[in-house]
């Protein structure tokens, strides 16, 4: 189980990178760079398409997408394939196959955006990523040493209201993400419409971050999801800089034909501290609702050895 857990933490750190390689991507409007799908320049070799393919900046970002999401969907094929074999659990066999097939609806996504020229499907796409990496956090957590030692306590500690804010809140960082994702993709531009609600949408998703950090307690309610507490804070407030950052660096170079280094890099980082912050939100209504606060208690050498009294 230890190292599937850590097998898991190499697929979801794997599939970061692939996120941040796409975000590169959508930043220099590369999307288009390689035209075909499956193949690459008509080509089945994955890894010399075209010549010096590398050299060129637009076809490496688009081909090297593809690439890394190749590795990351033969990391997952393994991950379930262990699960299935390994784990008694029958739910998480279920889990498993469900993340396998995200994944490879996630790669006919972005063959299709490619081959349809949709820009309708990149969104998708966009958002797909994340529900795929949401669940990656979630099969790391269940094969967890603290996790499985506690699988059948549930938690009576954490109050129904602080369960349900964790969940809204989860949800609510989502549907910023499909904000932002209309709203950066190419064609779409900085319409002031799109900008207005993901602006609006934001100080939403502060509050419920803010209102769930209020109510949860290490203490009370168990250090891993104080933790995962603490994680969403830490990185509500690096998205919440980034993401004035990107909409003020967006606005000063409305119209350039070329985006700039720094709005390359901010736009990319904000994308994937979004995902980095889906996914500690996640975590934090996950140790909500399943993870019982209290540790096990532990029995001492002097209470093993005493008699059990009866009547």
């Amino acid at each position: 189980m230890r190292g599937r857990h850590r097998f898991t933490i190499l697929t979801a750190a794997a599939t970061v990178l692939l996120m941040s390689w796409g975000a590169f991507v959508t930043s220099i409007d590369a999307g288009l760079a390689v035209p075909d799908w499956p193949t690459s320049f008509d080509s089945y070799d994955p890894f010399n398409p075209w010549p010096d393919w590398w050299t060129i900046t637009p076809v490496l970002a688009e081909h090297g997408h593809r690439l890394l999401g190749a590795l990351v969907g033969l990391l997952t094929l393994i991950l379930a394939s262990w699960t299935i074999y390994a784990d008694d659990r029958r739910w998480m066999k279920v889990l498993s196959v469900a993340v396998l097939m995200t994944v490879m609806v996630q790669g006919v996504l972005g063959g299709l955006r490619v081959v349809w020229v949709s820009l309708d499907l990149a969104v998708v796409h966009a958002c797909v990523a994340q529900i795929f990496f949401a669940s990656l956090i979630c099969l790391a957590i269940f094969t967890s040493p603290s996790w499985v030692s506690g699988t059948n306590e549930r938690s009576s500690a954490v109050p129904g209201r602080v369960r349900a804010l964790t969940v809204v809140t989860a949800l609510a960082v989502f549907v910023q993400i499909i904000f932002g994702a209309l709203l950066r993709h190419p064609g779409t531009g900085i319409d002031l419409l799109f900008a207005g609600v993901h602006i609006f949408w934001a100080f939403v998703v502060v509050a419920l971050i803010l209102a769930s950090a209020q109510l949860i307690r290490s203490d009370e309610h168990g250090r891993h999801l104080g933790r995962a507490r603490n994680a969403a804070v830490s990185l509500l407030a690096i998205q919440f800089m980034l993401g004035m950052t990107a909409f003020f660096v967006l606005l000063d170079e409305q119209g350039m034909v070329r985006p700039s280094n720094l709005q390359v890099i901010v736009n990319t980082s904000h994308m994937v501290v979004g995902a980095l912050l889906m996914g500690a939100t996640v975590a934090q209504a996950t140790y909500a609702l399943g993870w019982k606060a209290r540790e096990v208690p532990r029995f001492t050498e002097s209470a093993e050895l005493q008699p059990m009294s009866i009547g």
